[in-house]
């Protein structure tokens, strides 16, 4: 999965902010512009669920919203994922 986030990011992933996987006991992917490691450090938004309901959004299966709705996506700050919500679907996208 973080083999495939550093592709989708690139040389800049555009968001202009830090974000956070939190793969439910599975890990972090963090991405800090081009940058996409497995640490576990503050971000301005922590996006929380297991791999494959991140898979599934990604893969347009799941949407966001009934994600959130039902808590299989976590959210740390939804006015951070609402200002950041058409560039994390292109980086999703990307990461089909």
């Amino acid at each position: 999965m973080t083999e495939r986030v550093k592709i989708a990011v690139g040389n800049d992933a555009g968001l202009g902010k830090t974000l956070k996987f939190d793969l439910r006991g599975e890990g972090f992917i963090l991405i800090d512009g081009s940058s996409v490691t497995n640490e576990d450090k503050p971000a301005d938004l922590t996006l929380s669920a297991t791999i494959d309901d991140l898979r599934a959004i990604g893969q347009g299966r799941l949407a966001p919203m009934a994600a959130v709705m039902t808590g299989r996506l976590g959210l740390s700050s939804m006015s951070v994922a609402m200002g950041l919500r058409s560039k994390m679907q292109e980086l999703f996208v990307k990461m089909r």
